[in-house]
């Protein structure tokens, strides 16, 4: 992925990479894995305000999730 596109996901806040003292970003795997899925996104037509919609639900959701399994097993 160019530099740019990096840049630019980066300030549609799609990505918030972790940066050494002198500015350099440094991706963890979670940054890799959702900069697959914005690529994919991005293959299937989707735009970047989308693209952060999207993203935002997932983790919305994911949440939820967690909460209902951990109120399920609080039973």
């Amino acid at each position: 992925m160019a530099a740019p596109s990096l840049r630019l996901y980066e300030s549609h806040g799609l990505l918030e990479p972790d940066r050494t003292p002198g500015g350099t970003r440094r991706y963890s795997v979670d940054d890799l894995e959702r900069l697959r899925t914005i690529a994919e996104l991005l293959e299937d037509g989707v735009n970047l305000t989308g693209i952060s919609m999207i993203l935002r639900l997932r983790e919305e959701n994911d949440q939820l999730r967690e909460e209902n399994r951990r109120l399920t097993v609080s039973r």
